[in-house]
């Protein structure tokens, strides 16, 4: 298999999140590593995904899971080499798969080189890398991102004398970027990697890369410029590489991010993963309608990246103050579920672990705008440990089997850097792929056809979205239409049996059934009646 050649692979691609500490441990050192993920490609071939995108490798002292990065040139030993890494991405393309990597522009380790030359020293080049400050008076505006731990975004630093600007843990300086030779120091980071061969980064927290007076220092036009250089240098240089922003903004915030398909060619689209559990949990599609009305045409060059669940809190920033209390009754009642403004849990015990509900999320979210991603164990229903520290509840390792470590390790369990899941219903015995592999109603075998039955339709990924007003509320009906083509999508968001009677003028002849491979058995004379059961959906296509 060879990769596709369309420049817009990415508009179509389903996207895999590895987390590659959690994923397969190869060397039996109870961590997971690039050698680890090389070995189980063919799992994800199988399950037809396009793009791996992996999290921090960079060496690190781990004060947030390799996003406070030390060495930008290099792999945490513990993940392997950069050797380690050229063989995983010539394997992954040979399959037809596609790697990105995560590329933390907004800030350093406090233990990188840079940081503690800079320190040191005011007169190295290295001390204005960094923002620092005699009070703690500036950028009185910005908001703190983690309220669970901190109470300024300037932090002292006795070596210095001074106080230094973070917008995450006082362990991550923010870089300065109103320093040239960072900007270029970040182009050359790229360069390196891209060299090596990968197909382009997710680029971490990318609001916060530039400060001014009188502003929350979000989003600033100085950003977007400098952004757009790195976008220019991509497609002069290297065209079939992207680059996908982690902005955690509202759609039309994010909307500067995409510019006029010059900046980035992809974009999360946060504020919709909640709203996906929220209609759930109400019944009702009015969360759903109301933000995909806020979100804006985007540049056609361009794509949103739609999710359920990462690696870290299920974040609750887009909701209102009175919907952000609902949602932790609901989905986070002990408050150990709960981490700064969001929800520390996976999505199968969100879900009730409750496979229709399940299914019903993943679908509705492949059907929806945008090329989805899924996060490492999701597709399996793995669960999530509470009693670990920050995020990590919802990183442990991936379970492989019912052998000893979930198959995920052969080390000594007390050597694993987190310890497997192990009560019931989530343990390995419950939950691992190779029991999924065998049983024809597993998650993991739904999953697959999923992602195969939309890799096969293009409507998914280019159609425009139009919602079917019909009255009953608990059901989440919308059209895509691309071409002369043209599905329905009906979503049953409540757990009792529900009735649609829309018309659908604009359709014509017999409906296809994409999941039962058959034309729908009830004649179309204009008007869609049916019954659906409690979290069913349909993909029905007509021509138009």
């Amino acid at each position: 298999m060879t990769l596709s050649q369309d420049k817009l692979w990415y508009k179509l691609a389903t996207f895999y999140q590895v987390n590659v500490r959690a994923f397969f441990d190869s060397n039996c050192d109870g961590h997971g590593d690039l050698a680890g993920v090389t070995q189980k490609l063919d799992y994800f071939s199988n399950l037809g995904v396009d793009c791996l995108w992996l999290m921090p490798l960079y060496p690190s002292p781990l004060k947030d899971d390799g996003y406070d990065i030390s060495d930008f040139y290099n792999i945490q030993e513990v993940f392997g080499t950069v050797e380690d890494l050229r063989i995983l991405i010539n394997e992954a393309h040979a399959r037809g798969i596609r790697i990105i990597m995560d590329l933390v522009m907004n800030h350093t380790s406090d233990q990188h080189p840079w940081f503690q030359i800079g320190r040191a020293d005011k007169n190295s080049p290295y001390y204005d890398y960094y923002v620092w400050s005699d009070t703690t008076e500036r950028y009185q505006d910005a908001r703190i991102i983690f309220l669970d731990t901190l109470d300024s975004n300037w932090s002292w630093d006795d070596v210095a004398q001074q106080y230094y600007w973070h917008r995450f843990y006082a362990s991550q300086p923010d870089l300065n970027y109103d320093n040239p030779a960072v900007r270029q120091e970040m182009q050359d980071i790229m360069k390196f990697w891209l060299d090596l061969g990968i197909d382009g980064f997710r680029a971490d927290a990318v609001p916060y890369l530039f400060e001014r007076e009188g502003t929350n220092c979000e989003n600033l036009p100085e950003t977007h410029q400098f952004l757009r250089s790195l976008r220019s240098f991509i497609d002069h240089n290297y065209p079939h590489a992207i680059l996908l922003a982690e902005a955690n903004q509202w759609p039309k915030d994010v909307l500067a991010y995409f510019h006029e398909g010059d900046e980035f060619h992809m974009g999360f689209h946060f504020p919709l993963m909640p709203r996906i559990f929220m209609s759930l949990k109400q019944e009702d599609r009015s969360s759903l309608v109301w933000i995909m009305d806020q979100t804006p045409p985007i540049p056609d060059d361009c794509q949103w990246c739609t999710f359920l669940r990462n690696h870290d809190e299920l974040t609750l920033e887009m909701v209102t103050p009175e919907e952000r209390q609902w949602m932790w009754e609901q989905y986070a009642p002990d408050p150990r579920m709960r981490l700064n403004l969001g929800i520390r849990r996976r999505l199968a015990p969100l879900l009730d672990n409750d496979p229709q509900k399940i299914r019903l999320a993943f679908a509705l979210l492949f059907a929806l705008p945008g090329s989805p991603i899924i996060y490492n164990g999701d597709e399996i229903g793995m669960g999530d440990n509470i009693w670990l520290f920050d995020r990590n509840g919802v990183r442990t390792p991936m379970q492989w089997d019912t052998s000893l470590n979930a198959g995920f390790s052969t080390a000594d369990p007390q050597d694993l850097y987190a310890p497997v899941i192990s009560e019931a219903p989530y343990s390995p015995a419950f939950v691992n792929v190779k029991d999924e592999l065998e049983d024809p109603q597993s998650l993991l075998l739904f999953m697959r056809r999923l992602v195969e039955i939309r890799k096969g339709k293009p409507i998914f990924s280019y159609g425009q979205l139009d919602w079917l007003r019909q009255v009953n509320p608990a059901i989440a009906a919308f059209t895509r239409s691309y071409g002369n083509e043209m599905i329905v999508v009906l979503n049953n968001l409540s757990a009792t049996s529900q009735k649609i009677d829309v018309p659908l003028k604009q359709a014509n002849g017999q409906a296809y059934d994409l999941w039962a491979q058959q034309n729908w058995p009830v004649p179309f004379d204009g008007n869609l009646r049916l019954s659906l059961e409690p979290h069913q959906f349909l993909w029905l296509k007509f021509q138009t």
